[in-house]
């Protein structure tokens, strides 16, 4: 008679999150307003009302929040907006921080 063994495999694995990173756009003298609000509809795919809100909060507080993705999505963005700001002749400066 032969034997069977059956053996049972834990299927009990659980995904972590991935870490998120805040994209902020900072403030400078020489950026238009009108720009900031092109970067944040075209690059951060934000709605015209938003982005607005969004440059008001750079413009009246120095920083603000362009969204809040994984790094590498972030690090992306960031690189697409510094490198819009540059060829439009903007400082515009971009930052990352761990949320």
């Amino acid at each position: 008679m032969s034997q069977k063994t059956i053996l049972k495999e834990s299927t009990d694995t659980k995904a972590k999150k991935p870490k998120m990173f805040k994209v902020l756009i900072h403030n400078d003298d020489y950026t238009t307003m009108d720009f900031v609000v092109e970067v944040l509809v075209k690059v951060f795919k934000k709605a015209v009302v938003d982005a607005t809100k969004i440059m008001y909060d750079v413009h009246k507080k120095g920083i603000g929040v362009a969204g809040i993705y994984s790094y590498d999505i972030a690090a992306t963005k960031m690189i697409q907006a510094s490198a819009m700001a540059e060829s439009s002749g903007f400082p515009l400066k971009f930052s990352m921080e761990e949320e």
